[in-house]
């Protein structure tokens, strides 16, 4: 091991889901519509790809926590949308340990699609472009900022 922390691949226990969809789903909407727009002020998401996000439904399931978020792009905003109308033009799902690894750059959204790990459902060319999308993304490094772990 090279000092860097990795995340396991875990799945939460079934009744964490089973709550997690009692429980009002706007906050999740909130927070990740927050991320994207602070994304998009850091002009961290490439500019010339988000006009073919414009008016686009997209929805997030983290399936282990029974989380759910829909959010749009309009008028150059991410915008949550609380009551959703209709199927989403893209649609993931996945387990919250195969988001935080996406978000880590432990692993690419290629790999966890075949393993089946990432469920990737819509619009397959709005797909490629959110996926080159992400892919384009240079994050802020945080790694010099955290302790090293050792196992």
């Amino acid at each position: 091991m090279n000092g860097r922390f990795t995340i396991p691949k875990f799945r939460l226990p079934g009744f964490v889901a089973d709550l997690g969809q009692k429980l009002p789903q706007w906050p999740h909407a909130l927070v990740l519509v927050g991320a994207l727009n602070a994304a998009l002020k850091m002009k961290l998401l490439p500019e010339s790809e988000l006009t073919l996000l414009e008016g686009k439904l997209f929805r997030v399931r983290v399936l282990d926590t029974g989380g759910e978020a829909s959010y749009t792009y309009r008028d150059g905003l991410f915008r949550p949308l609380f009551s959703p109308r209709g199927e989403p033009d893209l649609a993931f799902a996945a387990n919250l340990s195969a988001y935080l690894q996406l978000l880590a750059r432990q692993e690419d959204p290629d790999t966890l699609f075949f393993n089946r790990e990432l469920e990737i459902t819509g619009d397959t060319e709005l797909g490629l472009i959110v996926k080159n999308m992400l892919d384009a993304v240079e994050w802020p490094s945080f790694q010099t900022r955290l302790p090293h772990f050792r196992h």
